[in-house]
């Protein structure tokens, strides 16, 4: 009896999974176009840049170009940042002079958003860059540092086949329509709270 009612079990995990092989494989002929996405990583939770990275890591390792812009962080000293300038193959910019509770410039946070979005407009309207990360964007637009329509239409100008990948809290409802993938990150929990401070290797 135990070994018929195995036999069952068996024979049902293998229907399920070939139906499940079906779905996929349709799904993934129904996804035949080709194009460069615009993600977004947003939410409270901890993982965003570091999500972004990865991707940067996955496209080296494909040989492609990757241009990194880093927006409010004005540090340059953290491990992904070590680590990527070692590649001839990406260019990283630190654009942010610190976050705003330490800057409390408004004119001077505005003009420091406008500079480094020239620099990434640079790189928005050059080819050869396959992936570009444009970190914690969504503050410098949710302070109204840059305009909307502006960052919308040089995402939307940008090479046919160019990725883009924007990170950041709070990310505009007009960014989120805009993307072809939006991921939120959830914070559950984070050791911070507890009076752990930020560690090497895993926070910067």
């Amino acid at each position: 009896m135990a070994g018929s009612n195995a036999v069952d079990k068996a024979a049902r995990y293998r229907q399920r999974m070939q139906r499940q092989k079906q779905v996929v494989d349709a799904s993934i002929a129904r996804a035949g176009q080709e194009k460069g996405l615009l993600l977004i990583l947003t939410g409270n939770g901890k993982g965003k840049s570091s999500s972004a990275f990865g991707m940067a890591a996955r496209a080296l390792g494909h040989g492609m170009r990757v241009g990194v812009a880093q927006f409010i962080k004005g540090r340059s000293d953290t491990g992904e940042e070590v680590f990527f300038r070692q590649h001839a193959e990406v260019t990283w910019h630190v654009l942010g002079e610190g976050f705003t509770w330490d800057t409390q410039n408004l004119e001077h946070d505005s003009e420091t958003a406008r500079k480094g979005w020239s620099v990434v407009q640079t790189m928005l309207r050059d080819a050869t860059y396959d992936l570009v990360i444009i970190d914690e964007l969504t503050y410098p637009l949710k302070f109204g540092w840059l305009d909307m329509e502006l960052v919308l239409n040089d995402l939307r100008q940008r090479p046919f086949m160019q990725h883009v990948v924007i990170t950041g809290r709070g990310a505009p409802d007009l960014l989120c329509e805009a993307a072809d993938t939006v991921t939120e990150m959830r914070d559950i929990k984070h050791a911070f709270r507890s009076g752990i401070t930020a560690q090497k290797g895993i926070d910067l």
